[in-house]
């Protein structure tokens, strides 16, 4: 289904998406066979020329971006794939690349193929299969809701299995629909495709709720092999959704388990405040495995995070905050939406109650003890509140932190007078410029100067930077980073 535009085009059509110049992509890739077709654009294979890794390249012809909000959903597109590049059943993107006729996105090769042409091939999945996937594809919704962004073309075809395994990663791709959302927003423009969009799209008063609606109707083929609402038009389709019921009596149905069928009815409630969220879908019965099911549900993304923060060095802390404050709009402008949205009041800080309040939106179910440990945590400078450098500090994820370059700028802002090593008056230093008091400056060199000199050089720098993310004479966090960080929440402020 096309995405309608409010209004007609405007005039002042720009003449790029990105807001700075790249190099040409052919200097760096060797572009390869074509793999795929979509609406804007076209994907082939790509090799890096410099290490011949395999990559897959959306090229997107500018001549289809008619005007302003196309270039503007593409630029947006960039931003999300940056802002979710962590999860790992999300295509990861490596660089977006603009030339005068194209923009490229370069991002993992999946080479196993699309979810809905392996549904073809077997008919329908077993009840066992049909939940591992199904938890996947609501794992990334969930991670997208608490990240403050909506799929909104939630289907087969834009979840790719990693390889050709039966038991490959599978990664939601196309993000090209997606916005970025606060809690309360609605949205009116009917956008997605016509087996999976739910019914309060099509009456054009939508919210997040709208993407597990469609998570449910996957759900509903991956078990027997047809769409819920059917008909020979789009018309028709879409009639069936706001009015037919669901089909339990066809086969397979019989032989299905009751509580797969209630996860469905609940999935595909037609009234989207009576609809599972996504994080009580992945809670439901059916889903989670009586053997191994969690005390408690795993955390948001954005509480993983923050909890990952709580537990780091003052250093590493500072550090992260030069590192977030050099990062580019298009790596950071995903988390510049989720300090809005946490930020009701647009004050420009997140005050405790704001910051207990957007936890508790995303599913936390923290004691106010904890939640105060984590402010206490990620307000680097003590001033009772969390301004924008340190919420960035605290949630960019640890990916971008351990690349090369950005590691060598962050070790170069402490190394003042460029002599390759970080000394206690040049830490005094920082300290200060952060507002940061009562440090114990020698504890903290002696934990990371590993030959006893007395200073920090930048091998020793990069290897705290780079290993676990425990807390200076506190014990480490063992566990992955990702998350599953509830048993190893550990505060260690100085």
């Amino acid at each position: 289904m096309k995405k309608s535009t409010s209004g007609a085009p405007t005039n002042t059509k720009p003449t790029s998406v990105l807001p700075y110049q790249t190099p040409n992509l052919k200097e760096h890739y060797q572009i390869g066979k074509k793999l795929g077709q979509g609406q804007f654009g076209t994907t082939y294979l790509c090799v890096d020329r410099s290490d011949g890794r395999q990559y897959a390249c959306k090229t997107i012809p500018k001549r289809k971006l008619i005007c302003r909000e196309d270039y503007e959903d593409v630029w947006r597109e960039i931003q999300i794939m940056h802002h979710l590049s962590e999860h790992p059943n999300v295509v990861r993107i490596k660089g977006a690349y603009e030339d005068p006729v194209f923009v490229h996105l370069v991002m993992e090769l999946c080479e196993g193929g699309e979810l809905f042409d392996r549904i073809v091939q077997k008919g329908h999945y077993t009840e066992r299969k049909a939940a591992q996937l199904i938890k996947t594809i609501v794992g990334v919704v969930e991670a997208c809701h608490s990240l403050g962004v909506m799929h909104r073309d939630l289907k087969p075809e834009n979840f790719l299995f990693a390889n050709g395994d039966e038991d490959a990663a599978l990664k939601a791709t196309d993000f090209g629909l997606s916005v970025f959302y606060k809690p309360g927003d609605t949205f009116s423009d009917v956008v997605g495709s016509p087996y999976y969009v739910a019914p309060e799209v099509l009456r054009k008063l939508y919210g997040p709720e709208a993407d597990v609606w469609s998570a449910g109707v996957i759900l509903y083929i991956l078990l027997s092999g047809v769409p819920p609402f059917w008909a020979e038009t789009e018309a028709g389709i879409f009639k069936q959704i706001l009015q037919e019921e669901l089909d339990f009596v066809s086969e397979p149905w019989p032989i299905i388990s009751e509580s797969a069928k209630d996860l469905i009815r609940k999935m595909l409630n037609r009234n989207p405040k009576e609809r599972l969220t996504a994080h009580q879908v992945l809670c439901h019965p059916w889903i989670v495995d009586d053997r191994v099911a969690p005390d408690r549900p795993l955390d948001s993304a954005v509480l993983s995070r923050l909890k990952q923060f709580s537990a780091m060095n003052k250093l590493k802390k500072m550090a992260l905050r030069v590192i977030a404050e050099s990062l580019s709009e298009e790596e950071i402008g995903g988390l510049k939406e989720l300090f809005k949205m946490i930020d009701t009041d647009n004050s420009g800080t997140i005050t405790f109650e704001e910051l207990k309040e957007g936890l508790r939106r995303v599913g936390s179910e923290l004691m106010e003890s904890e939640i105060k440990s984590l402010m206490d945590a990620a307000d680097i400078d003590n001033s009772g509140s969390i301004d924008y450098g340190e919420f960035l500090a605290a949630t960019v994820h640890l990916n971008k932190m351990e690349r090369e370059e950005n590691l060598i700028s962050a070790f170069s802002f402490f190394d003042k007078d460029g002599s390759g090593y970080i000394t206690i008056d040049e830490l005094q230093q920082a300290c200060q410029d952060f507002g940061l008091s009562d440090v114990h400056l020698d504890e903290m060199i002696r934990e990371i100067d590993q030959d006893n000199d007395g200073q920090i050089d930048y091998g020793e720098f990069a290897a705290m930077m780079r290993k676990g993310n425990g807390g200076i004479g506190r014990r480490t966090m063992r566990h992955s980073i990702k998350f599953n960080l509830g048993d190893a929440f550990r505060v260690a402020d100085q």
